[in-house]
């Protein structure tokens, strides 16, 4: 029996296993079309009856050598790659939802996935109710509808940093015969693999700690091939008619007969990627990778400055309030203990005794650390949510969305984490 490699040396070399004489780096196959010598062949790639490439819309060397990097990484059975971590949690629950389905998602989850499911899915007549991941189990069954297709969590939640209890999430959906979406962004499968607590789809915004660098956009969604799509309703219907009914686009082919486990990604791709189109452009796959080869050597530094520095924030007079799990007086430290034990994520969440323009006053008196829309890459960045991911929302509808009006979100770096205590410090200095 194969032995299974280790997740760092998946980092390095999984995906990709040059031949003699082949490139030892993923090339870039920066083509559109791919060459075939009959119509036979194109015709059979078509009818999904052979494996192969013929249009980077769908698929490509390059980001598929990336994809199964970080299905190994996770451990899941396939991984398609998206343009944008948006992209890959709208796939992932429409790969499975249409009109007239239901959904129930924490409320704890960044800001534009919130939006996503609550504004936008709704118009496309799929329902969303959003749920205290730390209520009672009974709490959070009385979210769940006949309807209800999918559960959905974040593993961190972004900004507010709490540890999402994955065992409680996975027993309720399982109960219920709906799979549990997981986005894993800021643990990365080098802090948390979802799928080991039952988790059964993950996604990854890879624009963050996978790529690492701020260098390019782009999102992820992994099958754990566990879950079983043929669970039918109460009325005896299938629950997930678009996996288990034919597809007339397909020539009546059902994809859980003709794909097994992998019947959920090829589904994503054949469907969704045909149709809709966001695939990464091979280029930013390259990049990625370039990202992911390290990731197992950054993610430490990214934990252990954050810890240093919540620490610091901890005990300093002018911080009202610090949320990491890796404090030991975090009301989640336990939960982070037992799903992350090696350390979170570079993510913390804060916030300064004052007001709103407290917060601003402090953010505009940094030098060294940069105030960007971005997170989770090398650089040690901030942000201020009410100010500006989330200012369209009043101070009520914040909180409801598991984000309170003074949180500062600050995402630590790689850097000499000395040099960054300093630029904190003078700048608390100045409010």
């Amino acid at each position: 029996m194969k032995k299974e490699l280790k997740r760092a040396t998946l980092c390095v070399q999984g995906g990709w296993q040059p031949k003699n004489g082949e490139p030892r780096q993923v090339p870039i196959y920066q083509s559109t079309t791919f060459k075939y010598d009959n119509s036979e062949e194109m015709a059979m790639l078509f009818d999904l009856k052979k494996e192969g490439y013929f249009y980077t819309r769908l698929q490509n060397p390059t980001n598929d050598a990336v994809a199964a990097k970080i299905a190994a990484l996770e451990g899941g059975v396939g991984c398609v790659l998206t343009s944008s971590g948006q992209a890959a949690n709208f796939y992932a629950v429409f790969n499975i939802c249409e009109a007239g389905d239901h959904l129930v998602t924490s409320n704890e989850i960044y800001g534009g996935t919130f939006n996503l499911f609550g504004v936008t899915l709704k118009k496309l007549g799929i329902e969303c109710t959003f749920v205290n991941q730390d209520a009672s189990e009974e709490e959070i069954q009385a979210a769940f509808r006949p309807n209800t297709k999918a559960m959905f969590g974040e593993t961190i939640s972004n900004p507010g940093c709490k540890v999402l209890d994955i065992e409680k999430f996975a027993r309720i959906a399982h109960r219920n015969g709906v799979p549990l979406i997981v986005d894993n962004t800021f643990a990365t499968p080098i802090n948390c693999r979802p799928f080991e607590w039952g988790a059964d789809i993950v996604t990854h915004s890879t624009t963050k700690y996978m790529d690492g660098h701020a260098t390019q956009v782009g999102g992820a969604v992994i099958d754990s091939g566990n879950f079983n799509w043929e669970v039918v309703t109460h009325a005896n219907t299938p629950k997930f008619p678009g996996l288990t009914t034919p597809d007339e686009s397909y020539h009546g082919l059902t994809y859980t007969k003709a794909f097994g486990k992998l019947a959920y990604t090829t589904k994503l791709t054949a469907q969704l990627m045909r149709d809709l189109g966001s695939i990464p452009s091979p280029q930013n796959a390259f990049l990625l990778n370039l990202g992911l080869e390290t990731l197992h050597l950054r993610m430490p530094r990214h934990c252990e400055n954050a810890l240093t520095i919540a620490r610091f924030l901890h005990d300093h007079p002018k911080v009202a309030w610090v949320h990491y799990s890796g404090l030991e007086d975090d009301p989640h430290h336990e939960r982070a203990m037992k799903y992350l034990p090696n350390g979170s994520c570079g993510v913390l969440a804060f916030g300064l005794k004052g007001s709103r323009e407290t917060a601003i006053q402090w953010m505009d008196s940094l030098n060294l650390i940069n105030i960007v829309t971005h997170v989770a890459d090398a650089k040690t960045c901030v942000l201020h949510p009410a100010s500006h991911t989330h200012r369209q929302l009043s101070d009520e509808q914040l909180r409801e969305a598991g984000v309170a009006p003074d949180l500062i979100r600050l995402s630590v770096g790689i850097e000499d984490v000395e040099d960054l205590l300093d630029d904190i410090r003078q700048a608390l200095d100045k409010i």
